[in-house]
């Protein structure tokens, strides 16, 4: 078993729970979990003070809103198959489609399937302020969403909501611009909608987030549209800052000058968000400088797959590093531990919690046969 582990700190997450909360009732708006960023079902009971629904984007993520949150889910998918829908309508309570033809597609079965459904469409305002392009649903040519040439003056038939996003880790301030745009394009429709749905990406747990700004924007979207249901879905709002990565330096090896600590976990592996957005995760004790940087103590941090950019860099510290010393790696439970794999069959690392009273729970350790099993 390898010492490497994630940890989940129980306070911090329940005080992000807690002001995600009183956003909602102060705003009378509905926040649900989005599964694409956290996951962790183990923990759900305490989510489940907290807030009474999750997204899903998948049949595995509805079925897992439906088994082990208890509550069906409110359902998105880029295109839902045959084989699929009947299972995903028994686990959502909402599903929305992402084009008018998987739309006349599927709702006639959900008309007569007996299940208490709402459906919606997705729309694409075309405007987002995400500069990464991976993760801009909004630029051109985007597979997300009916744009508004494609829709007429009115609802098409037994849709009841309309599904927006166009956000990543951002503020209330691009939420307003968002509005803007979405309002002049899809003004008339939402105001025939019984719901909808901004999506994720509302940062509302960062600690320069202007809650307040974001309050006055949805009691004013409520003051334009009475009858409205809004629905907000963040995935890392929710863990934002809850938990660390714990690893440790199994090697330091230098080349051309540039040394590297090598690592028990892999940022391929274990924190692909980091080679894929890309971003530097904050490292306890240490300072981040720039590639070229002079100095004493410098590293670059490296994984310990085979894949030949599995490393990120770099990093000062105050000391040289040794052998077995652990490395902290900050803010690493949002996505990251949805995202990880057994790439190479480099071990995973656990996941636990740091309950209330400071003792540490191990919910999962990962062994050989759980790789051995993924590979058939």
């Amino acid at each position: 078993m390898s010492d490497c582990k994630y940890i989940v700190d129980e306070r911090r997450l329940r005080a992000n729970l807690s002001l995600i909360a009183d956003i909602a009732r102060r705003a009378d708006v509905q926040f649900i979990l989005a599964f694409k960023a956290f996951a962790l079902w183990r923990l759900f009971p305490i989510f489940r003070e907290y807030i009474t629904s999750t997204t899903a984007s998948s049949l595995g993520e509805a079925r897992l809103a439906m088994d082990e949150f208890g509550a069906r889910a409110h359902t998105y998918s880029p295109a839902y198959t045959e084989g699929e829908f009947a299972e995903i309508m028994r686990c959502s309570s909402h599903i929305t489609f992402n084009s008018l033809t998987q739309a006349e597609r599927f709702m006639p079965t959900v008309a007569i399937a007996g299940h208490e459904i709402s459906c919606g469409l997705r729309v694409n305002p075309e405007y987002s302020e995400i500069e990464t392009l991976l993760y801009n649903p909004c630029a051109p040519g985007s597979r997300f969403g009916v744009t508004r040439d494609q829709l007429g003056d009115h609802l098409p038939d037994g849709i009841e909501g309309l599904h927006c996003h166009c956000h990543c880790e951002s503020d209330s301030h691009a939420l307003e611009h968002t509005l803007r745009h979405l309002e002049a394009r899809f003004g008339n429709l939402i105001a025939e909608a019984r719901w909808l749905n901004l999506g994720g990406g509302h940062l509302v747990t960062r600690k320069d987030y202007d809650v307040e700004h974001l309050i006055s924007l949805l009691q004013g979207l409520h003051e334009r549209y009475p009858r409205l249901q809004i629905i907000l879905e963040p995935g890392s709002a929710f863990a934002w800052q809850t938990g660390e990565l714990y690893a440790h330096v199994i090697d330091v090896v230098e080349n051309h000058g540039i040394r590297t600590a090598i690592l028990d976990v892999s940022f391929t592996c274990h924190m692909p968000d980091c080679l894929e957005m890309p971003y530097y995760p904050v490292v306890s004790g240490a300072e981040h400088v720039e590639m070229d940087s002079e100095g004493e103590h410098i590293y670059r941090l490296g994984g310990n797959s085979c894949l030949s950019g599995d490393f990120m860099g770099s990093w000062r510290f105050d000391h040289e590093l040794q052998v077995g010393e652990e490395i902290v790696l900050e803010d690493m439970i949002h996505y990251t531990t949805v995202k990880t794999n057994m790439f190479n069959g480099i071990t995973h690392p656990s996941i636990a919690v740091r309950r209330m009273d400071g003792r540490v729970e191990v919910l999962r350790e990962f062994a050989y046969e759980d790789y051995r099993d993924r590979m058939c």
